[in-house]
């Protein structure tokens, strides 16, 4: 039994409590929603009064029952819930309508943590009327059409889109709930790298931006594949961006795409101007090391290209021309969930001879027919027609099934175009070339967003490479065609589920279907050889990411089982395990450690004697793993690699410093593929390489200048158990790389500056003197020194750049640039190679690097 005093505490305690129940309960009653139609026919037997309405105006309103009340309360507490317009006609008679606008307010809450969104976007669509959230979350929008949409928008939330008429009660505001958008884990963690547009992601790739796109010394435009040369480990040794060197790895190494296509051509110009147009390449992502289980292929890196991917209010576009070709972009919205994009672009060395494609042409004509003719002892003798010049063109269609389903379908062509006739005026001999090479691609995407933790995409592809050389000698006394074809067509299906806020789960397939053809037809000694193969490729992959809330740590691991058939030749099946840990003991302090095992079954030989007329000498061809040797189609195993990296980044205030170590091997390498200028060009032999290196950045930034200072150490050697000696230093051996340079941002002026240092890269000497040829053969040969025994002098180059950006109207902007690669024209020579001339001499070949380089641009935006 209790005692008295313990009596009188409950007793208290239930008179405390009991209104609060009370009170809840009556609450309860007064939040009941029911249709205002049922509610009305209430009010009319309850009062002996009569409503008059339109039906389609009230049957989907609903209200808030009021308790009690006499019959102008209830009527006012129904205009303030649905903003109707309430007419008396007499003491019985009234009549409800609905106003053309309506004022509404809202609170925007995160629905994970309940916590308010400051400065929130709320747009009214098909209007110019817009606000923000205050500090509370909250919103408040005054004559706005009733039948309009709202779309709220915020950083890493989910866009909403909401009816006006859904939020046109008052008292209270309604609670509008974002949804974290789960699977975007990755947090940019240095918001200016280098310069405005270039970012460091929380998984160690680099971003780019085109859109907001600094300067890089040398550079005019946000040229993607020259861009990505300022970063440390990626260089092109050649200058030449279709062979993108990343970390001692072969171009052929490197995945690239764009709008999830796989792309097998990259450049213009023979690879000294990239093929995408930067001005619809909205994002770039590169990686070096530590690839998402989703990405197969790419043994050494990868470089991710998509255009712009949402769909504006406004049409909006652009042109522009420098020195070598003119261009031109828009965006056409054709309402709120479709729009067309289209971009075109066009050199005008055809039929305009500048200063820059003069230095282009001599850069890349060296040691070709084209270029021979120049040196005769009595060029008058020699008329010569040539005719060059490429083009690119882009399509795509963004169509917003719904908020939640997003359809996109991309389309490329891109295309190089040479035609050579050279005629000796005396004899009338003509000999006659042509090259042509195209890329044509089309693909589609498809984004679901199924709940706020599940979505999928699903992504194909079309691919289709050709290029195409013809040599008519002697006025058709023999005729050389030769043909390289590519066809790839794949499927690929991602699905993303977020356990929780930090924790996502990647799950995927791909299938790959590639077929390559290399034809040769010679009409004089008479020989044909048309090899084809086919490989296709099934891949399952899946991946958990890991990010913490206070963003000390960040772990993304998963694998990749690939079973890949050759019809003729292999099956084959490989697990490609993927590790990516990132720590952060503090805030400006980041460590890394990667590592992942991948493999590709597309390689590049490289022929250097007279294949697609010496310039373009690479083509395309499939592993086969087969042991005997056939001409045309060599033994190619499936190339695999094996890559660690450890590494950290301290970013404060004004200072970025980075420093990584990595090791990679490669193996399933061919002497076909590596572009060997010796004794072991033709061999095909198989090993493999492995570097060790080590990159150095250090970035000081502040408003107006960014100034950095990389520098790059790597060990690259090869190992062919049949070449003596069996190791011996990589073709891409490039020991030390160090880059200087410095922007200068002030109003509409950017300025840059840099110099870019390397040692030579090494090659390989004939034999002193009478031993350096072998006349023994037929025809005679040289015999070389030990493979790679020399090096060329240090590589050196400064180029400055300059752009002004000014109006021309309110809505069209312009841009002038200016920039000279090159500055002190100095004489680099990018590799040495021997040769036997018709004197049956050795002679020496230098390809020299571009020269004082200048060009200018003009552009346009609106």
């Amino acid at each position: 039994m209790l005692k008295a005093p313990q009596n009188n505490i409950l007793l208290f305690c239930f008179l405390l409590l009991f209104p609060i129940f009370f009170g809840n309960a009556q609450n309860t009653v007064s939040d009941k929603n029911v249709l205002l139609k049922t509610y009305l026919l209430e009010i009319e037997e309850e009062f002996d009064v009569k409503f008059s309405y339109v039906d389609s105006d009230l049957n989907s309103l609903q209200i808030r029952v009021p308790i009690d009340g006499n019959l102008q309360e209830i009527l006012t507490a129904i205009k303030d819930q649905t903003q109707l317009e309430i007419k008396k006609l007499s003491d019985r008679y009234y009549t409800l309508t609905k106003n053309s606008t309506i004022s509404i307010c809202g609170f925007v809450l995160d629905n994970f943590s309940q916590k308010t969104t400051s400065a929130a976007s709320i747009e009214v669509l098909n209007s110019n009327i817009s606000t923000l959230t205050d500090e509370n979350g909250q919103f408040f929008l005054n004559e706005i059409p009733r039948e309009s949409t709202l779309r709220i928008r915020y950083l890493g939330f989910k866009t909403k889109y909401i009816s006006a008429e859904s939020l046109v009660d008052k008292n209270p505001c309604s609670t509008i709930l974002l949804s974290l958008k789960y699977q975007q884990l990755e947090e940019v963690i240095v918001y200016k790298f280098l310069t405005t547009g270039l970012a460091k992601e929380q998984d160690g790739s680099i971003s780019l931006n085109t859109e907001e796109f600094g300067i890089i010394p040398g550079l005019i435009e946000p040229d993607v594949l020259q861009t990505i040369q300022a970063l440390p480990g990626i260089k092109s040794i050649d200058e030449r961006v279709s062979d993108i060197n990343i970390r001692g790895g072969t171009n052929d190494q490197n995945l690239i795409l764009w709008d999830n296509i796989k792309m097998y051509q990259s450049g213009h110009f023979f690879g000294l101007i990239s093929a995408f147009n930067p001005y619809l390449t909205e994002q770039v992502s590169i990686i070096k090391s530590g690839t998402s289980a989703a990405y197969g292929d790419g043994v050494s890196g990868i470089i991710n290209m998509k255009s712009k991917d949402s769909i504006s209010d406004q049409l909006f576009g652009g042109a522009g021309i420098n020195l070598i070709n003119a261009d031109a972009y828009i965006q056409i919205p054709l309402n709120q969930k479709l729009a067309l994009q289209f971009s075109a672009r066009r050199a005008v060395t055809d039929f305009l001879n500048t200063p820059t494609y003069n230095q282009f042409s001599k850069r890349v004509f060296q040691d070709t027919k084209v270029d021979e003719s120049i040196n005769l002892s009595n060029p008058e003798e020699i008329s010569r027609d040539e005719t060059f010049y490429f083009y690119d063109f882009t399509a795509k269609v963004l169509y917003d099934v719904s908020k939640d389903h997003k359809a996109r379908f991309s389309f490329m062509a891109i295309n190089n175009d040479l035609e050579y006739l050279e005629t000796q005026t005396e004899t009338n001999r003509t000999d006659q070339s042509n090259l042509n090479q195209t890329n044509l691609s089309f693909g589609g995407n498809l984004d679901s967003h199924w709940s706020d933790r599940f979505t999928t995409n699903i992504n194909a592809y079309y691919s289709r490479y050709n290029l195409d050389s013809e040599n008519v000698i002697n006025n058709g006394e023999q005729i050389l065609d030769q043909k390289n074809e590519v066809i790839e067509t794949s499927i690929k299906l991602n699905t993303n589920y977020s356990i929780s806020p930090s924790v996502n789960w990647l799950n995927g397939y791909q299938f790959t279907e590639t077929g390559i053809t290399n034809f040769t037809d010679v009409t004089q000694p008479p020989f044909e050889s048309n090899i084809k193969g086919v490989v296709r490729s099934n891949a399952l992959y899946s991946e958990i990411t890991h990010f913490s809330k206070n963003n000390h740590l960040f772990i993304r691991a998963g694998g990749r089982l690939n079973y890949l058939i050759n019809l003729r030749y292999f099956k084959e099946v490989l697990l490609e395990p993927r590790l990516n840990i990132k720590y952060s003991p503090s805030p400006n302090l980041k460590i890394e450690a990667t590592g992942e095992f991948k493999n590709q079954t597309t390689n590049q030989i490289i022929d250097l004697e007279q294949n697609f007329l010496g310039i373009e000498k690479r083509r395309w061809i499939l592993s086969n793993n087969k042991q005997d040797t056939v001409p045309g189609n060599p033994n190619l195993p499936i190339v695999t690699s094996k890559q660690a990296s450890l590494g950290m980044n301290y970013d404060k205030n004004q200072w970025f410093v980075g420093l990584e170590g990595y090791i990679k091997k490669v193996d399933g390498i061919s002497t076909l593929t590596q572009g060997f200028q010796n004794q072991d060009q033709f061999n095909g032999e198989i090993g493999n390489y492995e570097v060790k290196g080590l990159e150095f950045l250090i970035n000081h930034k502040n408003r107006f200048f960014s100034t950095w200072l990389s520098y790059t150490y790597a060990v690259n050697n090869y190992t062919f158990p049949d070449i003596i000696p069996n190791s011996f230093p990589n073709n891409l051996d490039i020991r030390h790389i160090i880059t200087f340079a410095s922007t200068y941002t002030f109003n509409h002026l950017k300025l840059g500056i840099g110099i870019n240092y390397r040692t030579g890269k090494p090659f390989t000497e004939p034999e002193e003197g009478d031993n350096g040829l072998d006349l023994s053969t037929f025809p005679i040969s040289i015999n070389y020194q030990e493979p790679n025994s020399s090096r060329l002098p240090d590589y050196l180059r400064a180029d400055v750049s300059a752009i002004y950006d000014f109006k021309l109207s309110k809505r069209v902007k312009a841009q002038a640039g200016f920039s000279i690669l090159n500055i002190f024209n100095k004489e680099n020579i990018l590799n040495t190679f021997y040769r036997v001339n018709n004197q049956d001499q050795i002679e020496k070949v230098d390809n020299i690097s571009l020269g004082f380089t200048p060009n200018i641009s003009f552009r346009v935006f609106f």
